[in-house]
């Protein structure tokens, strides 16, 4: 009789993780990878049971892992009676048609399951569209695979045609609604566009960085907004902009959607409206979780990624936050990694590589608060400088005035 692993009573859905890293990956890299997999995972509200592993020189093209792996998964699927098998990478229509054929349960590869949480998060009309448009171009060349497995299932002798016709119409069904949607989000883009013309005067800053750094918690302080903030990935979706006052300089801060590595190329091109946040913003506060133990490699995902939508040249401050978890290797070793165990001070931290990698590079902690009037001050100076530039008539406040604690710093 098959077992469960998890409560009967909770309609929660299981999952078992694949991975399929080269033989050159070091194994400490794959577990991470694995853990954000895990991640992504329960921010749909799905329990990761299992995660399995195979070393490959590249992936099969049948069924993604080799012929043992698979029986080994499928046996495990069977035992535990798991809903899902979800993919750290993109899978071909023929690899998801083949291991649902072996598997006889839902496969998920990364891009469907970052859609899918896009889905949830998405709450503006326009990010609705945009994510709409990226699952149908998700789904369009995998119609194929589809109706060529139902084919097969039920004998090709007379359904080739109707399968086939069924094809086409579904089809261009589907082109039809990606046109739509097109359109639709052509008319909102030119009202966006409207609104940040409107608002052009003003100097704008975006919040950059991999999902879940602290962002959304780091705008909630700067403008004394409410913006949603979770621990979980791309808990923004939706780009957010509010009004900031610093020392009587007036700034517009945008907070946008997460980068992360693997992001499927169709959301880059999808999310214009968060990306033109980035693209038109006269200055980038780059945030970046350094507890996490892979921050230099979020750093070059983000780079990366900002060098894709033309937005690498633009002046760039970076911002080390959560620096309340950070523990060096020195430290954990000392102290065993113990609740007391002593943090690097802000000055112990100047004078690490890290603050030599931006000039000027600041730590912070927006979750208590540390160090958020150096962060005040320095993007005072940044934005004030190009609000200046830009009015060379208008007078800059007075010292009495620069030393006068501005309304968010007296909240």
């Amino acid at each position: 009789m098959a077992k469960k692993l998890h409560d009967t009573a909770k309609v929660q859905e299981t999952a078992v993780l694949v991975a399929v890293p080269t033989k050159t990956q070091p194994d400490e890299k794959t577990e991470e990878y694995l853990h954000e997999l895990a991640f992504l995972t329960e921010t749909v509200g799905v329990e990761a049971i299992k995660r399995f592993v195979q070393k490959l020189e590249k992936p099969d093209i049948r069924t993604y892992v080799g012929k043992g792996k698979l029986e080994e998964i499928k046996a495990f699927v069977e035992e535990f009676q798991i809903d899902m098998v979800i993919f750290d990478d993109d899978l071909t229509p023929s690899q998801v048609r083949n291991l649902e054929s072996e598997l006889k349960v839902k496969i998920v590869d990364r891009s469907l399951l970052i859609l899918d949480i896009f889905v949830q998060r998405a709450k503006t009309a326009q990010a609705r569209t945009q994510v709409e448009m990226a699952q149908y171009q998700y789904f369009l060349p995998r119609l194929t695979n589809l109706w060529t497995h139902l084919s097969r299932q039920k004998g090709g002798v007379g359904m080739r045609g109707p399968g086939e016709t069924e094809i086409e119409t579904d089809r261009r069904i589907v082109r039809d609604k990606i046109a739509l949607l097109r359109d639709k989000l052509e008319k909102l883009d030119k009202q966006n566009f409207q609104q940040r013309k409107a608002r052009a005067e003003m100097v704008r800053v975006a919040l950059v960085g991999y999902t879940n750094v602290g962002k959304s918690t780091l705008m909630n302080l700067l403008s004394k907004s409410d913006v949603f903030a979770e621990n979980k990935l791309f808990a923004t979706v939706d780009a957010t902009v509010r009004k900031v006052v610093i020392k009587q300089i007036p700034f517009l801060l945008s907070d946008t959607v997460g980068f992360i590595r693997k992001l499927p190329t169709r959301l880059i091109e999808s999310f214009k409206s968060t990306l033109d946040e980035i693209r038109e913003a006269d200055l980038l506060v780059h945030v970046v979780d350094i507890s996490h133990p892979s921050f230099e490699e979020h750093i070059e995902v983000v780079n990366k990624t900002l060098k894709e939508i033309n937005s690498a040249e633009k002046p760039v401050l970076l911002v080390f936050n959560k620096i309340d978890q950070y523990r060096t290797q020195e430290v954990e070793e000392l102290n065993d990694m113990g609740e007391g165990a002593e943090r690097p001070t802000i000055d112990e931290l100047r004078q690490t590589y890290m603050a030599k990698m931006h000039n000027p590079a600041i730590f912070i902690s927006a979750t208590d608060r540390t160090n958020m009037a150096t962060l005040r001050d320095e993007l005072f100076a940044r934005v004030a400088a190009i609000h200046y530039e830009r009015y060379p008539n208008v007078s800059p406040p007075s010292e009495e005035e620069l030393h006068t604690p501005d309304r968010h710093e007296r909240q």
